[in-house]
Formats: structure tokens, C-alpha cells, sequence
């Protein structure tokens, strides 16, 4: 059995999708997020995986459900990943 591996770069790219949809900065949705800018910056270069609690948060502020960002980064994975 292989083991699969999401690559955090795909993840992030989905939320700063997301992100920058909604017209924010990463510092505007760190605060609405209460998860630290430099944290949000990682995630989004996908230098850090986020947890499950954390894209909840994300997309609580984002205002999209969570199934959406998942939606999103299965077809960028869908796309060459």
C-alpha cells in the first residue's frame, strides 16, 4: 500500500483562493480567525499543514463551510497535484 500525501502547498492555495475571493489580507483573516499572521502566512505557502480545528476557523471567517475549501483543494488536486 502507498503512502498518499497531501501536499500542504495545494492546501494552501485553496484558502488563499478563498482569501482573496472574500477581499481580505492574511492579517484581516488571522484577526477573524484568532490564528496568528504568520501562521496564516505558513499555511498559505504551504510550509505548515493546517489542523482541522484551524480550517475551521479559516472558513468560519471566510464565511464558506469547510466542505467547500476541501471541495476546492480535491479539484486542485484533480488538476495535477
Amino acid at each position: 500500500m502507498s503512502k498518499m500525501q497531501l501536499n500542504p502547498a495545494t492546501v494552501g492555495e485553496a484558502i488563499a483562493v478563498f482569501r482573496e475571493r472574500k477581499g481580505v489580507t492574511q492579517e484581516v483573516l488571522s484577526g477573524l480567525s484568532d490564528i496568528g499572521r504568520t501562521h496564516l502566512s505558513a499555511i498559505e505557502r504551504g510550509e505548515r499543514k493546517p489542523t482541522l480545528e484551524t480550517l475551521y476557523r479559516i472558513s468560519r471567517a471566510l464565511d464558506v463551510k469547510m466542505s467547500d475549501i476541501v471541495i476546492a483543494i480535491e479539484e486542485l488536486i484533480g488538476d495535477g497535484d
